[in-house]
């Protein structure tokens, strides 16, 4: 059993819900000091009532797509609060479908700023060296299946999804003189309250998977397994989750 310990302290964005609110509580079950980041303050509050160690989950309300510039400096105001970093998860991000004939500028900026933009500065700022605690800490970003093989009416999400992984194989590459692991993990659908919103435009059946429909926690566990040392020989990697569907 992957285990944590308290001056362990992770950034998790996206955690007032679905993939990073499991991700949050399963790595401050296994003892890690868990730093939530969301935009719902009712939500990040609950989120904090349920988990196992609440004096050590902490909440930040932020929306990351504000001020993206500042995100590098955001990261470095968490670190003068909480100290030095072992890890960041990056979850927070959008699913949007989108059609070619209403495709626009605004469109592809809304999505790319929280799915790529975004990640990339949290990652500059969690990546300067006063920052994190240096060999041993690990970047985990939440990409998505459709990054490498895309469905209709997802252009542009798919399109985000597959410069993040992209992008994090070069910084991989970049950090792995330090010793500063960097991976993606690309689910395809699980049982969040984003699949129940889309479930019936985009079409797809729990059959479509030989292994059903992904929970939460078979993202979570995913993630703390790279975050942890258990991992030290695992970088630039993308693993793609998708019980068998072969999307």
């Amino acid at each position: 059993m992957i285990k944590y310990s308290l001056e362990d302290k992770i950034i998790v964005t996206g955690a007032s819900s679905g993939i990073g609110l499991e991700i949050a509580h399963t790595l401050n079950r296994q003892g890690a000091t868990v730093i939530a980041i969301g935009r719902n303050s009712q939500r990040l509050e609950l989120a904090k009532i349920n988990s196992s160690n609440k004096k050590h989950f902490y909440t930040e309300i932020k929306d990351l797509t504000e001020n993206l510039e500042e995100l590098p400096q955001y990261i470095s105001h968490l670190r003068e609060k909480y100290g030095q970093f072992k890890a960041l998860v990056y979850s927070a991000g959008i699913v949007e479908l989108t059609v070619t004939r209403l495709l626009d500028k605004n469109i592809i900026d809304r999505i790319f700023n929280i799915n790529f933009s975004a990640p990339l500065l949290t990652a500059k700022g969690f990546l300067d060296k006063k920052n994190n605690i240096g060999a041993g800490s690990s970047i985990v970003f939440i990409a998505s299946v459709a990054g490498v093989k895309p469905s209709k009416g997802q252009i542009v999400y798919s399109s985000s999804k597959a410069a993040l992984i992209s992008a994090s194989k070069s910084m991989s590459q970049e950090f792995s003189n330090k010793k500063i692991r960097i991976n993606c993990i690309s689910p395809a659908w699980v049982k969040t309250p984003v699949l129940e919103r889309q479930i019936n435009y985009i079409g797809v059946k729990e059959s479509d998977y030989p292994l059903g429909f992904g929970q939460t926690s078979d993202v979570a566990n995913l993630a703390s397994f790279l975050l942890s040392d258990e991992s030290k020989w695992i970088t630039g990697q993308n693993y793609i989750l998708d019980g068998g569907g072969n999307f």
